[in-house]
């Protein structure tokens, strides 16, 4: 599958998309069921809210297959080469599960870590998000800047030692600034992303986003991959695997039925 025009436009000009209807309901079951195994691991690799249960698990297509079947999805692939107009890998992967009156994150540039800690040397890769489910303006949507991709690495940005998770997560993370964020959403104001379950976020990894606390009954589970060119790969080791890439080699595609194969 290829975007169309108006989708390259968008991506490239607001610095996002989303497509709908790219997974069946079969597919989605899969994943949901996959995504909710992993996130039972015990391992440091799963970050967990104060009550202890699981709402993040990092490198999610290094633990099982049918999300390693995921990352080879032609679905995701020919888009992502589309889009980069490049072979690509996968730096991270991650289940990303907001429950009710869970964790919220903060403004950031996922590149803005990609940079800083793994030394990926410059701005080209995408955040791509597929949504298990229906996410909507009531369960704490991405939050995302339009075209703040065209500031590059946003240079007012730092750590926050008193995050709660600073020991697990937050420590690798560096906030927008509230000056910053002012000053971006003046320029360019600010948007909610969303879409029905089985849709599909491309998002240039520069853009500036962060997500409010889920005070709703409605669960958000969402897949991550985070993808850049084979030839702007991290430098660095600092982080562990399931943080950041050590198999830079290109995915190729597979199968168009690779998770239906699962159901």
């Amino acid at each position: 599958m290829h975007l169309d025009d108006a989708d390259v436009r968008a991506y490239q000009e607001r610095g996002w998309t989303v497509v709908p209807d790219m997974f069946s309901t079969a597919e989605v079951a899969v994943l949901e069921q996959a995504a909710l195994q992993v996130m039972e691991r015990p391992g440091p690799e799963v970050g967990r809210e104060a009550d202890g249960s699981p709402h993040v698990c990092w490198g999610m297509h290094l633990f099982d297959e049918r999300l390693d079947a995921l990352v080879r999805h032609p679905s995701l692939v020919e888009p992502t080469k589309q889009l980069l107009d490049a072979d690509f890998f996968v730096h991270q992967s991650r289940i990303n599960m907001k429950q009710t009156n869970g964790s919220i994150v903060a403004w950031h540039q996922d590149f803005g870590t990609y940079h800083r800690v793994d030394g990926v040397p410059d701005p080209r890769g995408i955040m791509i998000a597929v949504f298990l489910d229906d996410v909507t303006h009531v369960n704490a949507p991405l939050l995302a800047v339009p075209g703040s991709h065209r500031e590059g690495l946003v240079s007012t940005a730092q750590v926050d030692p008193t995050s709660p998770d600073f020991e697990a997560v937050s420590k690798y993370r560096y906030d927008i600034t509230d000056e910053t964020m002012s000053r971006l959403v003046e320029d360019y104001g600010l948007e909610t992303i969303t879409g029905a379950a089985g849709s599909v976020l491309f998002m240039d990894m520069t853009v500036v986003h962060g997500s409010s606390v889920n005070i709703s009954p409605l669960r958000r589970l969402l897949l991550y991959v985070n993808v850049c060119p084979t030839d702007n790969r991290g430098e660095t080791y600092e982080r562990p695997e399931y943080y950041a890439a050590r198999d830079f080699s290109a995915i190729e595609a597979g199968a168009p039925n690779c998770l239906l194969a699962f159901a």
